[in-house]
């Protein structure tokens, strides 16, 4: 299973990773950015890029975990950016200081290529029966509509140039068997004002208002507090890897 998370802070995304391990267990967080401190997991602290790729480029090394968690994929990329501002020379020579000193749009494809590397490392994961779960902070983005007014629409913080060029974001959904958007529940009066209670939902399937797809579920699921039905759902009821 391939799968990606994205919602906003709070709505409790890690702790979801997390219940994995009692339906598939093992789960290993490959934990960027202190996201499982308060969770009973076991984990790997990553802080760059070299580290994460050295942790996930021997696909056989981590066969005896049930899943593999990234958390957060938004952090990779920026690690691998700053890898790249590091590494990269100019194709005139010389160093840049930032992605932009590449000129026009060459920095955000080096990032692509580096990514584009990371991904086939997780999929060697996945095609050795891990299942790999990548978590990622939102955003909204705007939604180009060929046939009417573009709208706008909540979606995984993750490089995407309008051009569609060099777009990680992109290329992770089309790698993804299941992008799950994780939001708050909210109701909107007449006058504008949103109220809610606490409660969360887990959406599959793509909406006016966020991106998402999943390969088996089609319906939203009520995310309950210690509840691990979503992956009860996604691997076969079984709990068992694809």
């Amino acid at each position: 299973m391939r799968a990606v998370i994205y919602g906003p802070g709070g709505v409790g995304k890690t702790e979801l990773a997390s219940l994995l391990d009692d339906v598939d267990g093992p789960v290993l967080f490959l934990d960027l950015e202190d996201g499982t401190d308060h969770l009973d997991v076991q984990r790997v602290r990553v802080r760059d890029w070299d580290t994460l790729r050295a942790v996930t480029v021997d696909a056989e090394s981590l066969t005896d975990f049930g899943a593999v968690v990234v958390d957060s994929l938004t952090k990779a990329e920026e690690f691998a950016a700053a890898w790249v501002v590091d590494n990269v020379p100019h194709e005139n020579g010389g160093s840049v200081s930032s992605i932009e000193g590449y000129g026009f749009g060459k920095g955000y494809t080096h990032v692509y290529q580096e990514f584009v590397g990371f991904l086939s490392d997780l999929e060697a994961l996945a095609v050795a029966g891990v299942h790999v779960v990548l978590i990622c902070h939102e955003c909204v983005a705007n939604v180009p509509n060929p046939t009417g007014a573009d709208w706008i629409r909540y979606e995984p913080r993750l490089q995407s140039p309008a051009s569609g060029k060099s777009s990680i974001r992109h290329r992770v959904k089309e790698w993804a068997d299941h992008v799950l958007f994780v939001a708050f529940d909210t109701v909107v009066s007449s006058d504008g004002k949103a109220t809610g209670s606490g409660t969360r939902t887990i959406h599959p399937q793509e909406r006016p208002g966020h991106l998402a797809k999943s390969r088996r579920l089609e319906m939203p699921l009520a995310y309950r507090r210690g509840s691990g039905e979503v992956w009860q759902l996604l691997t076969n009821q079984e709990g068992g890897a694809e």
